[in-house]
């Protein structure tokens, strides 16, 4: 059971990485931004990938009505994924050292990884619900407002995963370093239970 305990303590510990690196990254290209211009979301809250790129957003919100991009303490997630993060990274590294000297069933490992995957879907479908509301709850007022071919106001939601055509922009939604970190670890808590059970079952026979 220590090889796999130590395997899970590494897997949760990789939890840790959504403190340094971002989870997401979005990404506009369009003719007047050759380079692009994007936004890194942290646990935390958001980051320009260059300097003015949030401003610059802002800006081309403004004129179709989006709302301006919100502030850490504007949204309730930034301040509670942190702790669920941190709180599932100790918490799986406690039943690895329990793992490790008490000799825990591997049962442990896994059903620490179901309420990670979870926690994952919860997250996912809130940023998904977030990203509806952004770009579909416009001001009446805006300068410009474009129409389907029906007439309906156009959605700007932001893809949840790929690639999209947003006006003249494309726009790029995909996984970060963070997330990277995270699906690794968990994968390892996976190999843990694997390797865990494993070692039960020849213990038994």
């Amino acid at each position: 059971m220590k090889p796999a305990s130590i395997i899970m303590i590494i897997g949760s510990a990789l939890l840790l990485g959504l403190f340094v690196y971002p989870l997401w990254s979005i990404e506009l290209e369009a003719p007047q931004y050759p380079n692009g211009i994007g936004m890194n979301i942290h646990l935390n809250g958001l980051e320009g990938k260059k300097k003015h790129d949030l401003q610059n957003i802002d800006g081309l919100n403004h004129y179709i009505g989006m709302r301006k991009l919100p502030k850490s303490h504007e949204m309730w997630e930034f301040s509670a994924f942190p702790k669920i993060v941190g709180g599932m990274a100790i918490l799986g590294m406690f039943i690895g050292l329990l793992g490790f000297f008490k000799g825990i069933s591997p049962k442990w490992f896994i059903a620490w990884l179901i309420l990670m995957c979870i926690l994952g879907i919860l997250g996912m479908y809130d940023f998904n619900a977030w990203m509806v509301d952004y770009g579909t709850n416009l001001d009446p007022k805006a300068i410009m407002k474009m129409t389907d071919a029906d007439g309906n106001p156009l959605s700007y939601k932001p893809p949840l995963f790929g690639t999209k055509n947003i006006l003249n922009f494309v726009a790029h939604s995909y996984p970060h370093t963070g997330a990277y970190m995270m699906g690794f670890g968990m994968f390892l808590t996976l190999v843990a239970f694997w390797l865990g059970n494993k070692k039960m079952k020849s213990l038994k026979a």
